[in-house]
């Protein structure tokens, strides 16, 4: 039997004991594993440093490699998320409805875990914790398949986390951490019908691409994040330069920041160049449409590649729009449905663009990073959905649970 197989039996078997926790329960076993992983930070950072050594010596970009990287301050905000959890509602249970047929039947409409889930994601250890959190305290198991580049990482974090459930009744096999990097264990992932309930992709294009197109398992789409800021022509200047440069330098490796910088042509010629000098100064590589350049001088020009590419690097596209039009119409074309944002001080037009861009996320005169499911409050995420059923936006607890009509009656039959 393969590992792939071994594992989701083994968390398929566990699901049924997961479903018995109490809410006390879970959180204890999740109190343990945050304490564990903050006492044990001096081993996740070794095992980090083999992996960020290896990503150098395969030449991984350094915005890459800042999304792979470990120190105590982010080992210790990955603990603070599973101790959020831990005080955030337990949904499993949840009454949704509740109403009596005329023949006497009761029905009620509660929720309930969606059993094995299989994650499939990239360089970021935090996922594998913050996944691990999520699942756990919905009552799910979960069989976690990260990218090889952070392979150290997950096999130590996995570790820990183990060994501090073993002190509580958590089935230790309710976590798995599939450790073949061959890319055949992710597409035999995809096929495991009966064993694993939803896939859930995080990542880059191509690897969500692959999930969409070969499961036969239900998935979640968590979509890549090809995301605008608009600056309208009332837009507050100074205001609208700290949310394009907060969007796209704060952590330009993450989704929710932005590729592209709309600009309405009626201040551009005015306010471009300060507009996008933060950003110079903070090296960002320019690249720009034809009015764009006019205005700013030797930049290399924006093409059709460009205005459909997720950097994740310290690059943005720069376009002149003749109006809020013409950058919903920019948007519909080249947006990954994420997050969206207009920095205006006209209302109509904060309005329209609200209501017209389809997107998980839209903004009006707020930063596109705070599509997350710290910031919205509901503690740590297992990612940020872009697709429209089941789930939109940053995952939170309610997300990852499905629902159960349970009957009760007296002896009704039907006629």
């Amino acid at each position: 039997m393969s590992e792939v197989r071994a594992k989701a039996t083994l968390a398929q078997e566990a699901a049924a004991a997961m479903n018995k926790l109490t809410t006390e329960q879970k959180n204890t076993a999740l109190s343990a594993m945050a304490d564990a992983l903050t006492a044990r930070e001096e081993e996740i950072i070794a095992a980090n440093a083999d992996d960020l050594q290896r990503g150098r010596d395969n030449g991984t970009s350094t915005s890459l490699l800042d999304r792979l990287a470990l120190n105590s301050e982010r080992i210790a905000g990955i603990a603070e998320g599973l101790r959020q959890i831990v005080e955030l509602p337990d949904p499993v249970g949840e009454l949704l409805e509740s109403f009596q047929r005329p023949n006497g039947m009761k029905v009620e409409k509660r929720r309930v875990p969606l059993g094995v889930i299989g994650m499939i994601y990239e360089a970021r250890p935090n996922v594998t914790v913050d996944a691990a959190g999520l699942c756990l305290k919905t009552g799910n198991c979960v069989v976690l398949r990260g990218g090889s580049a952070a392979l150290s990482s997950n096999r130590k974090i996995i570790e820990i986390l183990k060994d501090a459930m073993k002190s509580t009744s958590l089935p230790v096999d309710a976590i798995q951490l599939i450790e073949d990097s061959d890319r055949a264990s992710v597409n035999e992932m995809l096929k495991l019908n009966g064993l694993l309930d939803v896939v859930i992709p995080r990542g880059g294009a191509a690897l969500i691409r692959n999930v969409v197109e070969n499961a036969t398992v239900p998935v979640i789409e968590t979509g890549a994040g090809i995301c605008h800021v608009f600056v309208d022509d009332t837009a507050d200047m100074a205001m609208a330069a700290d949310i394009a440069f907060n969007a796209k330098v704060q952590r330009p490796s993450v989704c929710n920041s932005i590729e592209t910088l709309l600009v309405h042509r009626d201040i551009a010629e005015s306010q471009l160049s300060a507009l996008v000098k933060p950003m110079l100064e903070a090296n960002v590589e320019l690249r720009g449409c034809e009015r764009a350049k006019s205005i700013l001088g030797d930049i290399r020009s924006a093409t059709d590649e460009d205005f459909s590419t997720e950097y994740n690097d310290y690059i943005i596209n720069v376009k002149v729009v003749d109006g809020l039009d013409e950058a919903l119409s920019h948007i519909r074309r080249y947006g990954t449905k994420h997050s969206e944002c207009i920095v205006t001080e006209t209302g109509g037009h904060a309005g329209r663009f609200l209501q017209e861009v389809d997107a998980a996320a839209v903004y009006h005169n707020v930063s596109t990073r705070f599509t997350d499911g710290f910031e919205f409050g509901f503690g740590a995420e297992i990612g940020i959905s872009t697709q429209k059923l089941h789930a939109r936006g940053p995952m939170g607890l309610p997300a990852l649970t499905s629902t159960k009509y349970r009957i009760t009656g007296n002896g009704q039959i039907r006629g």
